[in-house]
């Protein structure tokens, strides 16, 4: 008798982000994340963020790209390890491409990984890449309704920054509309506003990151 066996469809993607939470908790490493679309700065953040998190931490970044290494340069020109991780057309990371750029990695000689995920804020929400939170990044041109269009990045979500604030005024967006919107799904994460452009709150944002490394949290509530 044949016995057909039905398994979750994230399941060999849930065993290697678990994997890989455990051997960053060992090392003492926070993996962060960044879910954005395309075009909403998630290079910029990293290019701005980076220099000052290095003043303190050892940083390293795995960079998501369908194709090219163009953003992987650029952020390689800041001086830290970069490891470019090409989905060939997948729309998002998975587990186990995370792992082997890992592998990589000098990860006892780090404190920070930061993972750039493919530019997609639908597919990305659902894969755990074994960090120890997600970070969204929205520009203020995409709109402020897609917290509503976009429910599950936003609900996941440990902080979001809004970026492209210096062009508000040029744009439609309702900041009442879309806080009403994201705190529905989510009233725990901070919304930092950001201009990758003039500097403003960069620095927040970096303190938000350091934050999280200096609780040494690693993604299952553990902390050293």
């Amino acid at each position: 008798m044949e016995i057909k066996v039905l398994r979750h469809i994230l399941e060999v993607n849930d065993q290697a982000a678990a994997q890989t939470r455990r051997q960053l908790g060992s090392l003492g490493v926070t993996a962060l994340n960044l879910i954005s679309a395309p075009g909403a700065g998630k290079t910029s953040l990293l290019e701005k963020t980076i220099p000052l998190l290095r003043e303190r931490h050892r940083v390293a970044v795995l960079e998501g790209d369908i194709a090219t290494t163009r953003d992987a340069e650029r952020v390689g020109a800041l001086g830290v390890p970069v490891v470019q991780l090409l989905t060939n057309g997948g729309c998002h990371l998975e587990a186990t491409l995370v792992a082997r750029g890992l592998a990589e990695l000098p990860l006892d000689a780090l404190d920070l990984v930061l993972i750039e995920n493919v530019g997609n804020i639908a597919c990305p929400a659902e894969f755990d890449l074994g960090e120890a939170a997600k970070v969204g990044i929205l520009s203020v041109a995409e709109g402020h309704d897609k917290p509503a269009k976009y429910p599950l990045l936003f609900h996941e979500v440990s902080v979001l920054v809004l970026n492209k604030v210096d062009l508000i005024e040029h744009t439609d967006f309702d900041m009442d509309a879309f806080m009403r919107d994201f705190r529905g799904l989510n009233s725990r994460a901070p919304v930092i506003e950001v201009s990758c452009r003039t500097g403003q709150g960069i620095e927040a944002f970096a303190a938000w990151v350091t934050g999280m490394i200096d609780r040494g949290c690693r993604g299952d509530g553990a902390s050293t």
